[in-house]
């Protein structure tokens, strides 16, 4: 798997050429091509939320604005929520999300007046992820929610050795933590009270490297040979199982807009769309939507 760039920093601003002000549903200043590739497409977009997404966008706006230099895009992460809310509150142009918005969520954006509307841009497995020393090479999706139940507790009722199991999990605000919720702990059920919960994928990757005890979670994106990757129901997360369906902890990637996008804001999502943005989303490790 391509080694993930590390990012020093969740928020990137880079500034090519002039800027002018532009916002999804707001007035626009664009020209050319839909597809980003005219040189005259000018303004400025903020792109805010997954972490999961955040390397992802951050080459998505890179090489945008290489082939458009009059464009400016500000990329910063901190979780689907935030940048769900950020969309909400109109702080944001765009809120790359992991999940699908909540209802609540979509309540609060009618009453803010935004028309939340989603678009599919990649597709993801969340692969289940220990330390290289761990002897336990995979688990049950029955024992992999019982672990994060706290129902399980030692490594030896799984096969592994006598050891206490450290759970690592993102934090509540990110997008994975409530699809991982969902899919593997239980809709009615809670995480373990002694899980440590991480506010980047990142950050469970370097734990996880780190602690011989320790199981987390994250974007197959980014797998990496210093962590190992637990087969789940005896198949392991990989693009080529995502895109069979064969994996069983699997799901979409969105970008929520207020309105259609319009302006640069269309030109963007439109190169996301094409076969440069979907050649970043493969290069990337993650599965190409219609794949």
């Amino acid at each position: 798997m391509k080694r993930i760039r590390l990012i020093t920093a969740l928020a990137l601003v880079l500034v090519l050429g002039s800027v002018g002000l532009v916002g999804c549903g707001n007035s626009a200043s664009a020209t050319g091509s839909s597809t980003g590739e005219d040189s005259g497409l000018s303004g400025a977009l903020n792109v805010e939320g997954s972490d999961t997404m955040v390397n992802l966008a951050n080459l998505w706006a890179e090489q945008f604005m290489t082939a458009n230099p009059n464009v400016n895009i500000a990329v910063k992460g901190g979780g689907s929520g935030n940048g769900i809310a950020a969309l909400i509150n109109g702080t944001a142009d765009f809120a790359n999300a992991s999940r699908e918005m909540k209802p609540e969520e979509i309540d609060q954006a009618k009453a803010n007046s935004v028309n939340a509307v989603e678009t599919t841009v990649a597709r993801d497995g969340i692969a289940v992820i220990v330390n290289p020393a761990n002897s336990v090479t995979g688990l049950t999706m029955d024992q992999l929610g019982k672990i994060y139940r706290g129902e399980i507790t030692n490594w030896k009722d799984v096969g592994g050795g006598d050891q206490e199991i450290v759970l690592l999990s993102r934090d509540s605000s990110s997008g994975t933590y409530e699809y991982f919720k969902e899919a593997v702990v239980g809709k009615d059920k809670n995480y373990a009270k002694s899980a440590k919960l991480l506010a980047s994928s990142q950050a469970i990757v370097d734990e996880t490297q780190g602690n011989a005890a320790a199981i987390g979670y994250v974007g197959v994106g980014y797998e990496s040979s210093d962590i190992k990757v637990l087969e789940i129901d005896g198949v392991s997360a990989s693009v080529e199982t995502v895109s069979d369906n064969s994996y069983p902890i699997s799901r979409k990637l969105y970008v929520y807009s207020n309105g259609e996008p319009t302006g640069v804001g269309k030109s963007f999502i439109d190169w996301i769309l094409g076969p440069q943005g979907q050649k970043v989303v493969e290069d990337e490790g993650f599965v190409p939507v219609g794949q």
